[in-house]
């Protein structure tokens, strides 16, 4: 006797397309208590109505790792004295006035932990949640959106903007920012600087001498061959090849991708309240791609890791990367409020660690795992909060760890995606995709989402 098939209600794979596909509960014989634990299950994966908010992410990737001290957690073992800003209680660096202000919309973690203190392994593990190991490469934040989330129409979901890493950008930090054994669809498109004055994107332009109806023609052509060959053989492959020839033909043929893209449709009003070099033009090209439809957009304008102030640290972040981020990151957050996008547009800004409580003899500090901050705001996090503390110095976490996998957890719930998840490694090993430390489940921060 065949077994009744009934709705499953493990909440690790349950989805809303299940819970439609119930219809009628006493017609399939659903109890109201199952219903409410298929209810439950969707609500606590952030699967149900209401919450769910974010659409794209935009990560200000501060290369180098910035002073946690001098910037959204101020000790007395600064230079630089706290301010208060629109949020009472919640003061930050005198570095940054004009952050200040939209303090409501930002949250501040001040009791981050991690477990590299090496630019190629803290970029690793802050962006992929794992340590960096030889046997096994593991997929970026942005890549995992992109899969779980799926395109929203024919932009590139996962955007670099412009190479990180540049000077040095060996396989180390390649496999912090790619996909790896998820697939290679979810790898970023790397642009060049967009503040340069030749900035363009290859191969966005169909040559003078083609129009879109010999492409059409050519690909006509290409079928036929290509399935000639697939008579003979039938390779997993040919599959990835026409999604992605679907995908650069719709890339090609669409002037909403080429508009996207073009920053000479913004007025020199915006361009320079942006900032005219690499930090400003590049999160302005991340507002107008997520605008556009991206889903990821990593803004890495500080060239080769600006941010590890081993010497002059005070100096450098006065004179050049404070006031490059003050400026930039609040007209971005103004910018998103006006065009209706901040509640669909999660912005992080961190780095892949912090930096020593002690000052070097060089007058710098160096870089710090232990205990560090970073900003969260947009996307439906509720801002004007301080999640977490670090003692006097900055040196240790005196109130709650937030691990990466915590962090994770956050954002995958705000979209809507099930932080519970994991994916099966090419070795057999199930990984998850908010992974905190020693390899346990990251949970959401609740105040946040």
């Amino acid at each position: 006797m065949e077994k009744p098939r009934y709705a499953r209600c493990n909440e690790s794979d349950v989805t809303r397309r299940e819970v439609l596909r119930v219809g009628s509960l006493s017609l399939l014989g659903i109890s109201l208590g199952q219903y409410l634990q298929v209810s439950k299950a969707l609500a606590d994966n952030g699967l149900a109505g209401g919450p769910v908010k974010a659409q794209a992410c935009i990560l200000l990737w501060l290369e180098g790792g910035p002073s946690h001290m001098d910037t959204w957690d101020p000790k007395p073992n600064s230079a630089f004295k706290p301010i208060s800003t629109n949020v009472d209680g919640i003061q930050i660096s005198e570095l940054f006035p004009r952050v200040a202000r939209h303090m409501d919309k930002l949250a501040v973690i001040r009791s981050v932990r991690t477990e590299e203190d090496n630019h190629p392994q803290g970029t690793c593990y802050t962006l992929t949640g794992h340590r960096p190991g030889a046997a096994l490469k593991f997929p970026s934040l942005g890549s995992i959106i992109c899969k779980e989330t799926g395109p929203r129409n024919e932009l590139p979901q996962y955007v670099l903007v412009p190479q990180p890493c540049e000077h040095a950008f060996t396989s180390a930090f390649q496999d912090a920012f790619s996909a790896n054994f998820i697939g290679g669809e979810y790898n970023p498109m790397v642009l060049p600087d967009p503040s340069q004055d030749d900035f363009r994107v290859a191969d966005l332009t169909l040559p003078k001498s083609m129009s879109f109806e010999q492409i059409a023609n050519r690909r006509t052509c290409l079928s036929v061959v290509d399935r000639f060959y697939r008579e003979k053989e039938n390779l997993a492959e040919f599959g990835l090849m026409d999604a992605s020839s679907r995908q650069a033909l719709a890339m090609l043929t669409s002037p909403g991708v080429k508009n996207a893209f073009d920053l000479s449709q913004e007025t020199e009003k915006t361009k320079d309240a942006y900032g005219r070099d690499r930090v400003g033009q590049s999160v302005l090209l991340a507002r107008r791609l997520v605008e556009g439809g991206c889903r990821f957009v990593t803004a890495s304008g500080y060239r080769g890791a600006e941010w590890d102030t081993h010497g002059n640290n005070d100096k450098i972040l006065r004179e050049t990367l404070a006031p490059t981020l003050d400026r930039t990151l609040s007209v971005l957050l103004e910018d998103l409020k006006q065009r209706g996008l901040l509640e669909t547009t999660l912005v992080v800004v961190m780095g892949e660690f912090g930096r020593t409580p002690d000052v070097n003899a060089a007058g710098g500090r160096d870089h710090y795992a232990k205990c560090w901050s970073l900003l969260l705001g947009g996307g439906g996090i509720r801002g004007g909060q301080v999640i977490g503390a670090s003692d006097e110095r900055a040196a240790n976490v005196a109130d709650r760890t937030v691990s990466i996998g915590d962090l994770f957890a956050t954002i995958y719930k705000a979209f809507g995606i099930d932080y519970t998840k994991t994916y099966m490694s090419p070795v057999g090993r199930p990984v998850y995709i908010a992974n905190s430390i020693g390899d346990e489940q990251g949970q959401p921060i609740q105040e946040l989402v």
